[in-house]
């Protein structure tokens, strides 16, 4: 009886934590296999997975309920600044006040910084904490369209400051709109002919896209594992630099709702969504123009994501007990076992 018990107990552990527990092995694989990354990368496993998590996206993004949005101008205003200029900014030079010997770090703090927000990790978390889920949409989709634009020329910007890269800013921002819009605009095309049955895959498509962000993570450790073993402690400063870095972001996106007077819904959705930064953005730029050259910039990138998952779903969980003026409720979804594309 009490091996059953403690069996179900178990694996419902796993069903509610999958996504960390895949994590660790993931990273344990990377190390112990690295020929695993040459092997997707060669097969073109990743890149494929992606176009397809992007294609998910666009199959599952309510664009209607979005669009009632668009009469808050100074919220997407604010969105805008404080996601893809006021991070990088603040990101870059705090990396190089900290990183100043590490140019990989200053480089992968950099590509997550100047990264939209998730995809809908960032909706997942607002739900959680009763605020408004479709302003959480509005600022994802239009973040992600402006950044589709802003990336190549911050990069290129910030790393001309660096003495660095001078980078070919419109191929990047072809490439970008080829692997990250074209397979969205699909998906939406395709939407309101399977409308009905993408409801019923949510659960699937959820598992699918975490699993992408699994393959980036095996991927960017797999090609920097002697590298990363020869690091060793400093991986932990990285760590530590990123607590700051989202924690100084909650703070900030929190006192601009307050200052353009959101209400508490429009408050959680803001401080959280906007905080947020997307993996799979990030691993594209990396992957098409920096891997060769800095192998281990995608660190900071994924020690962000990790952060921002653990930290944002602490933070939802309290907005979620002050709208409800009592205890945790236990019927809160958890995120790793409803993350949509929540690693993107």
């Amino acid at each position: 009886m009490t091996e059953v018990f403690g069996g179900g107990r178990m694996r419902a552990f796993f069903a509610r934590h999958w996504f960390f527990v895949g994590i660790a092995g993931v990273v344990l694989a990377a190390f112990a296999l690295p020929g695993l990354g040459l092997f997707i990368k060669r097969y073109s496993i990743l890149k494929a997975g992606i176009f397809i998590a992007f294609f998910i996206t666009g199959l599952t993004l309510e664009t209607s309920s979005v669009l009632e949005q668009l009469k808050k101008v100074k919220v997407l205003a604010a969105a805008l600044v404080s996601s893809l200029a006021l991070f990088p900014l603040a990101a870059f030079f705090l990396a190089k006040a900290v990183f100043a010997a590490s140019p990989d770090t200053i480089l992968g703090v950099l590509l997550i910084a100047v990264a939209p927000v998730t995809v809908a990790s960032g909706t997942v978390m607002t739900a959680m904490g009763l605020g408004n889920v479709s302003l959480s949409l509005f600022i994802c989709v239009l973040g992600n369209f402006a950044a589709l634009v802003s990336i190549p020329f911050s990069l290129n910007l910030f790393l001309s400051l660096g003495g660095g890269i001078d980078l070919p800013v419109f191929r990047m921002l072809q490439g970008l709109l080829l692997v990250v819009l074209l397979p969205t605009l699909l998906g939406q095309l395709v939407r309101p002919r399977v409308r009905e049955r993408v409801r019923a895959l949510r659960k699937t498509f959820s598992v699918f896209s975490q699993s992408i962000v699994l393959l980036i993570i095996l991927n960017a450790v797999s090609s920097s594992a002697s590298r990363i073993a020869q690091a060793g402690p400093a991986i932990l400063l990285v760590f530590a630099f990123m607590i700051f870095l989202h924690s100084l972001f909650l703070a900030v996106n929190y006192l601009i709702s307050k200052f353009i007077n959101l209400d508490r819904p429009s408050t959680t959705a803001f401080t959280i969504h906007t905080s947020q930064k997307t993996l799979t953005v990030t691993y594209i730029v990396w992957a098409g123009w920096f891997a060769a050259s800095h192998p281990m910039s995608l660190i900071p990138p994924i020690a962000y994501h990790l952060t921002q998952m653990i930290m944002d779903t602490v933070l939802a969980r309290r907005f979620r007990r002050s709208a409800m003026g009592r205890a945790a409720d236990p019927a809160c979804p958890d995120p790793a076992a409803v993350y949509g594309s929540g690693g993107r």
